[in-house]
């Protein structure tokens, strides 16, 4: 990290930009501020930290070191607000990638929309081996209740086969895929899906979702201590109810999710009510069009002084 940290800075000396973007990783990223500030950079953060979710005393230093906030959830530029941070609202880039495919593949879109011939649920268990540990069996465990649909798991990138094929085994009904993840979700009935952006993922597929969360008990203790949230999808967290069924640590349950899964793929009314929710979601996320070209114009002005 300190090797990073060192090669970082000595390339943006070299370059001499005048504007530092710095993109997410806020461990590294606040570190670089702190010091570009001290070297006289103007600098704009480009996607928050979630300080709104419980680090709070990060704002403190984004305030003392960025000059220019650009945040893809709509109800952070509030929270920047009540902190007096500068923080510019700009939609979210996924609005768009998601458009784009299902521009690119218009015939399974097409095929995406027979609801009544389509028998897949998507399986998104984390990228983590830790979390599809807790959380892949139970969806498995799932699955075997459901012998008329093919279930598919997502595999994770850099996580090799051999790990999933233990969990798999025995499951005639499952399989899974390696980098077809959007092609899944504009196959599937229904989704269950691990908290964190697939849930945004699915959503802009119009895909009706589980959200699943199971954590080591300590780990979910702490955290429920220091986290003030009442969701824990991105989903439910930006339209501030509930849109989709979130199963948090103890309610993760086969019979739970039994129950609700079968909601899905039976209940008309639910159904409808969630794709509903989808929508009015997409439209918040795509105020102001584009979402990249909205932080680089964003980024280009911030630079005017210097005659851009």
């Amino acid at each position: 990290i300190f090797k990073n940290l060192a090669f970082c800075k000595e390339d943006i000396q070299q370059f001499k930009p005048d504007v530092l973007v710095l993109i997410d990783y806020p461990g590294f990223n606040l570190r670089i501020a702190e010091w570009a500030k001290e070297q006289g950079y103007k600098i704009v953060f480009y996607i928050s930290p979630q300080v709104w979710a419980w680090k709070e005393s990060r704002v403190s230093l984004i305030k003392k070191y960025v000059d220019k906030m650009i945040v893809i959830l709509p109800f952070e530029k509030e929270f920047y607000k009540k902190f007096e941070v500068d923080a510019a609202y700009v939609g979210h880039p996924l609005v768009k990638v998601v458009e784009d495919y299902k521009e690119q593949n218009t015939q399974l879109a097409t095929r995406n929309s027979q609801h009544a011939t389509q028998n897949t649920i998507a399986l998104l268990p984390g990228s983590r081996k830790q979390e599809i540990k807790r959380k892949l069996p139970i969806m498995l465990q799932t699955a075997v209740l459901f012998p008329g649909y093919n279930f598919v798991v997502a595999k994770a990138p850099g996580i090799k086969d051999e790990f999933y094929d233990t969990f798999l085994s025995g499951h005639t009904n499952v399989k899974a895929v390696s980098g077809q993840t959007y092609s899944l979700l504009l196959h599937a009935k229904a989704a269950l899906v691990t908290s964190g952006t697939a849930t945004l993922e699915t959503a802009l597929f119009q895909v009706p979702q589980i959200v699943c969360y199971k954590a080591g008990e300590l780990s979910y203790q702490i955290a429920k201590r220091l986290i003030n949230l009442q969701f824990i999808s991105l989903v439910n967290l930006i339209m501030n109810r509930e849109i989709v069924k979130e199963l948090i640590q103890n309610e993760l349950t086969v019979e739970n999710l039994r129950k609700e899964l079968q909601l899905l793929l039976t209940d008309e009314a639910r159904i409808n009510e969630i794709r509903k929710g989808y929508t009015e979601l997409k439209d918040l996320l795509s105020q102001g069009g584009d979402a990249s070209a909205n932080a680089a114009r964003i980024i280009y002005e911030f630079g005017g002084e210097k005659g851009y």
